[in-house]
């Protein structure tokens, strides 16, 4: 963040992915969903991207890029952000991603550091997507679900940070990399509190806990569980469901927290504005003596 004035500050962010669809205008789509993503978690307005781009154009075709950019493009436009131009290089693989100028309020910025012991915690997309895109490079997605997971994936956070502002919460990040569990924990150490989260309320991809049974766990997931095992309290909660727990997300949803009395008006608010499968999954507590997080 930078401020400019007393009552404007810009955001700056970038990200970068490699490609986890096949279908390249999907991958620009979720690339660049997940690129504006940590603008709407702080509450900014996205109003300018670059492009940044690895590229095999030796042993791919430059259509595929083209395609690419014209998914981004697509969903820069939904977002109203404007394109300002980009970066290439070659690279073994393709990868694609954005930096993200927005526009925010110096004094209503939400970090998140800011929950409180009593907050509700809400939840705006369901987990479960690190695993389906294993399923998917292992040919063993049906394309139904591949469609329904994609959706998701290229679904902006701007409808979900709308109701957040309009409600009024005290902290928000989002789910990515670090899975639900791993962004949980930031929040908690970043606030000096713990975080309960009932693993039942948790909203999960149907066919994700089916393929974590099978074994299609992404890598990512078991560095997630080895970096925070030592702060996570889980008694009798089953390997599969913690590894949808430790499950690496790209363009998750993003993670709450709001007051008790306010969040079934947020919950409300996400429902009626198309986020129809947020919901509250836990709650902020004391920690007692250093942040944990407790699943139940």
């Amino acid at each position: 963040m930078y401020k400019l004035r007393d009552d404007l500050a810009i955001v700056e962010t970038v990200d970068m992915i490699a490609a986890i669809v096949d279908e390249p205008y999907s991958f620009g789509m979720i690339a660049a969903a997940n690129g504006i993503s940590d603008i709407y978690a702080m509450g900014g307005k996205p109003i300018t991207a670059m492009n940044i781009v690895g590229f095999p154009s030796e042993s791919m075709d430059i259509s595929v890029l083209s395609r690419i950019l014209q998914g981004a493009q697509a969903k820069l436009n939904e977002a109203g952000v404007i394109l300002m131009g980009g970066h290439s290089v070659r690279n073994d693989e393709v990868k694609f991603g954005l930096s993200v100028t927005g526009t925010i309020h110096p004094e209503h910025i939400i970090t998140k550091g800011g929950a409180k012991i009593g907050d509700s915690i809400v939840i705006t997309k369901p987990i479960g997507a690190g695993i389906l895109t294993t399923a998917l490079k292992a040919d063993m997605l049906p394309s139904p679900v591949t469609e329904r997971l994609v959706a998701q994936m290229s679904r902006l956070n701007d409808k979900a940070c709308q109701a957040m502002l309009e409600i009024g919460v005290h902290a928000c990040t989002d789910v990515t990399g670090f899975a639900l569990l791993g962004h949980s924990g930031e929040m908690a150490e970043s606030s000096g509190t713990s975080i309960e989260i009932d693993s039942k309320k948790v909203p999960v991809i149907p066919e994700a806990m089916q393929f974590a049974h099978m074994g299609l766990i992404p890598e990512g997931m078991y560095a997630n569980w080895e970096f925070r095992n030592t702060m996570v309290q889980a008694p009798g909660i089953d390997e599969d469901t913690m590894s949808i727990l430790y499950d690496p997300q790209t363009s998750g949803g993003l993670l709450i927290c709001v007051s008790p009395e306010k969040c079934p008006a947020l919950l409300q608010r996400l429902h009626d504005l198309g986020v129809s499968q947020a919901a509250e999954i836990g709650r902020v507590v004391e920690a007692a003596p250093c942040s944990q997080i407790i699943v139940l």
